[in-house]
């Protein structure tokens, strides 16, 4: 999610989960190639791990290449978007528009493959515009999985390139979460995981129950709490945060870094907006965040005194 999956963003969801793999901003083969310095696109801190770099692509030889970056920067796993429908991407043969070229997202898999040994994986919709939901994406995945790919993360919507924008993308085509099942069903041989639309760690295990994994995007960022009980719900241990002030204090150290390496609080400390949401004093903690953090010279304190506008809870009801 450009913009919204930084290096700040997985630092802070790490206060919240230590098992959930991460992912980054999808990174494109040109920016990483030609873009300068590369600590920009692929720089991230070590508490990050398990993390993912997600890649947009289609020549296989840049991809190639830039898998090796992944693997040499220390990536556990290099994902291609097969999925993004922003009009820009289109434009570069990248993300959505690749599901009607499977050869290609095969050759860019194959080429992937061969230059690393950390996981090629792929992350697609299920289908887009006119496509059958049925025939073609079966012809997809056939396809790339004959290439070699073994991983598919599977958005249960189509992406109309035409007459949608972005936005209506990620809400307007209906979900077909059976259709991913399907798939699972049909190929039992592949790891077959399901986005769109989860916002419950209930609705996870019971998709748990049809499919490999679950990939969770808007809602944890928008809601991060719900980060909070993925160690216990889904791995049957307890996670890092006993609290929502406890996850905002074990982040402190990390704010303080930033502001020292000359980072804006803003830039850092948006990404924890959601953190209270729904709880007493959590409006109150985001307005002031917003109002003050963007200021010249905003530092700690302006997030210890929006912190200390939360009322902290007791143990029993934290």
């Amino acid at each position: 999610m450009m913009d919204w999956t930084t290096r700040d963003y997985r630092a802070f969801a790490r206060t919240l989960t230590r098992r959930a793999l991460l992912y980054t901003e999808m990174v494109t083969t040109g920016a990483l190639i030609h873009g300068s310095p590369r600590e920009r696109f692929l720089g991230y801190n070590e508490v990050e791990h398990p993390l993912a770099l997600q890649l947009g692509g289609s020549d296989a030889g840049e991809l190639a290449e830039c898998a090796a970056m992944a693997e040499a920067w220390g990536y556990d796993e290099v994902n291609l978007n097969v999925g993004c429908p922003s009009d820009r991407v289109q434009n570069n043969m990248i993300g959505a528009c690749l599901m009607g070229h499977p050869h290609t997202v095969a050759a860019a898999i194959k080429a992937m493959q061969a230059a690393v040994s950390i996981p090629v994986t792929v992350k697609c919709r299920i289908g887009i515009d006119n496509q059958d939901e049925d025939a073609d994406l079966a012809r997809f995945i056939a396809t790339v999985a004959d290439a070699g790919c073994e991983v598919f993360i599977v958005h249960a919507r189509k992406a109309w390139l035409q007459g949608l924008s972005p936005k209506e993308n990620r809400d307007v085509p209906p979900l077909n979460y059976p259709r991913v099942e399907r798939l699972k069903q049909q190929h039992p041989e592949l790891h077959i995981g399901i986005n769109g639309g989860i916002k419950t760690l209930e609705a996870c295990r019971e998709h748990l129950t049809r499919v490999d994994s679950v990939m969770v995007g808007r809602e944890a960022y928008q809601n991060p709490w719900l980060l909070a009980g993925v160690d216990e719900a889904l791995y049957g241990e307890p996670g890092p945060a006993s609290s929502r002030h406890a996850a905002a204090r074990a982040f402190r150290p990390y704010i303080a870094r930033r502001l020292a390496q000359g980072a804006k609080l803003n830039h850092v400390t948006r990404h924890l907006l959601g953190l209270f949401q729904g709880q007493p004093g959590g409006r109150r903690f985001r307005r002031h965040l917003s109002e003050h953090g963007h200021l010249d010279g905003a530092c700690l304190r302006v997030f210890d005194d929006a912190l200390s506008l939360v009322p902290e809870p007791t143990a029993l009801s934290a």
